[in-house]
């Protein structure tokens, strides 16, 4: 049987967007290490956490094994790699210049994990409303749990920025496409734009969500 054109070109991109994806969310997990000045097994377990944390945990919800990271262990080499020559090279310095430019491949990477997360709760059989929330979970769990481990509230719940409004917006994008019967490589394409260029777009006119003033 002859192979999908386009699903084959959008699987090998998909590999290539969730590269930068990780590395983008396991470089903030570095930059909140080095700035909490943790030791090397510090800075391996925050940046693991931010980076295979949400999916971590929608297995974990879902009942799904293997573990992503077990079942493709090789990701395990890169951000042992990628810890050991941030403790080499990092500097203060260069902190800010580094979380600047991870905004963009982060938002790819809520986009396409949203998307894929989203995608494995419907295969699952799951309602629709539990399929876009394991997308959220899996998109932006990770930061949250770095946030965490380092003793600080979430930026997820706290910064303003929309991120996991982002998200659960794109996960819907695909439990409309399920329900139009759209092919899967269509489905998570809509899937991760959405969600990305609303990120995008909010970074972009610095739009920020309403903080909650409560009153007596």
């Amino acid at each position: 049987m002859a192979t999908d054109p386009a699903w084959w070109a959008l699987s090998h991109a998909q590999v290539v967007f969730e590269a930068v994806a990780t590395i983008a969310f396991a470089a903030s997990g570095l930059i909140e290490a080095a700035r909490k000045k943790l030791d090397a097994v510090g800075v391996v377990v925050v940046a693991g956490l931010a980076a295979f944390g949400g999916g971590t945990l929608r297995d974990i919800l879902l009942d799904r094994r293997p573990f992503f990271w077990v079942q493709h262990a090789g990701w395990l080499w890169v951000l042992l790699g990628l810890s050991l020559a941030a403790m080499l090279f990092m500097r203060a310095r260069h902190f800010a210049p580094t979380e600047r430019a991870m905004l963009w491949p982060d938002a790819l990477g809520l986009g396409l994990f949203t998307a894929g997360g989203t995608q494995i709760a419907l295969d699952a059989q799951l309602p629709a409303i539990v399929a876009v929330l394991m997308g959220t979970v899996t998109a932006v769990f990770g930061g949250v749990l770095r946030d965490i481990v380092c003793n600080q509230i979430p930026a997820a719940f706290s910064d303003h920025r929309p991120y996991a409004v982002c998200s659960f917006a794109g996960g819907w994008v695909m439990v409309g496409a399920h329900a139009l019967a759209w092919p899967q490589w269509v489905a998570l394409l809509a899937t991760a734009a959405t969600a990305t260029l609303l990120r995008v777009a909010a970074l972009a006119v610095g739009y920020t969500l309403p903080t909650w003033r409560g009153g007596r």
